[in-house]
């Protein structure tokens, strides 16, 4: 049926790559395009509304592989502080939380900067308080959720999942006894 491939009806034009998580959003009688981000031809649709934003049909992650985007993230990571961790393009990303709020979005003026359309410019922000960091949605259009419960706000504990857009953020807490601990084993090597 053309009008389930193209942007024809109200509503109906935005596909997300199944391989990638790509969104394309289509106007008129476009018709799917191989994926400008993978090549990919495989497409659901994405929507505005619902459960998608649970991310529940984008990047899947399995369990395996975030084991290994997390242990890959304590190797890269040199001394101890609270870390944003998250794949980008294949390539695992950390970000130290440092200031007393970090920015995330699409804008240039992000702190983590994520290009994804899903993404607001002002998506959500990280902020520092007495109780702790809390992570704060900065009136995105998608929201942002927590280990898959969308939040105006959530104070962040080690291990936390911050979903925007096709991004699964995984805060970290690296303490000084894990930093020495990795010192001691390469030593002992």
């Amino acid at each position: 049926m053309p009008s389930m491939t193209s942007g024809t009806l109200a509503g109906t034009g935005s596909f997300r790559c199944a391989k990638c998580g790509y969104v394309l959003t289509l106007a008129a009688s476009d018709t799917l395009p191989a994926c400008p981000s993978c090549g990919g031809s495989n497409f659901d649709r994405a929507s505005l509304f619902g459960a998608r934003f649970r991310h529940d049909g984008a990047v899947v992650e399995s369990e395996a592989e975030r084991e290994a985007l997390l242990a890959e993230a304590h190797e890269m990571i040199a001394e101890p502080g609270e870390y944003l961790v998250f794949e980008d393009r294949g390539e695992t990303q950390v970000a130290r939380l440092t200031g007393e709020w970090t920015r995330i979005g699409r804008s240039l003026a992000a702190d983590v900067r994520l290009d994804d359309p899903t993404i607001s410019r002002r998506h959500a922000l990280i902020v520092r308080g007495p109780d702790g960091l809390r992570v704060m949605d900065d009136r995105s259009l998608n929201g942002v959720f927590v280990n898959g419960e969308r939040v105006e706000w959530r104070t962040l504990e080690a291990d936390d999942e911050i979903v925007v857009g096709r991004y699964r953020l995984h805060f970290l807490e690296a303490t000084a006894v894990e930093e020495n601990a990795q010192a001691g084993a390469g030593a002992g090597a």
